[in-house]
């Protein structure tokens, strides 16, 4: 066994700095993932358009790409 001292964590005024950063990370994750998917669709559509495709492929190709980013999430957990 380790003799490890086990002290409770209370918060307190030093922990806003902590706080203050982890909201700030978040924010910039969320603006991040809204670039990246902002740049796919931006993709799609102008692959939909230079193919010149009808409605049933756009939705087709689409639910392609939500497939692949459900499979991405999963990856993630």
């Amino acid at each position: 066994m380790r003799n490890v001292e086990r002290r409770p964590i209370q918060p307190g005024v030093d922990d806003a700095g902590i706080n203050f950063l982890l909201t700030e990370a978040r924010k910039d994750e969320r603006r991040n993932r809204a670039e990246v998917m902002a740049a796919r669709l931006e993709r799609i559509a102008t692959h939909v358009v230079r193919s010149q495709m009808n409605a049933t492929a756009a939705a087709e190709l689409l639910c392609a790409e939500a497939e692949k980013i459900r499979n991405e999430a999963r990856e993630i957990c």
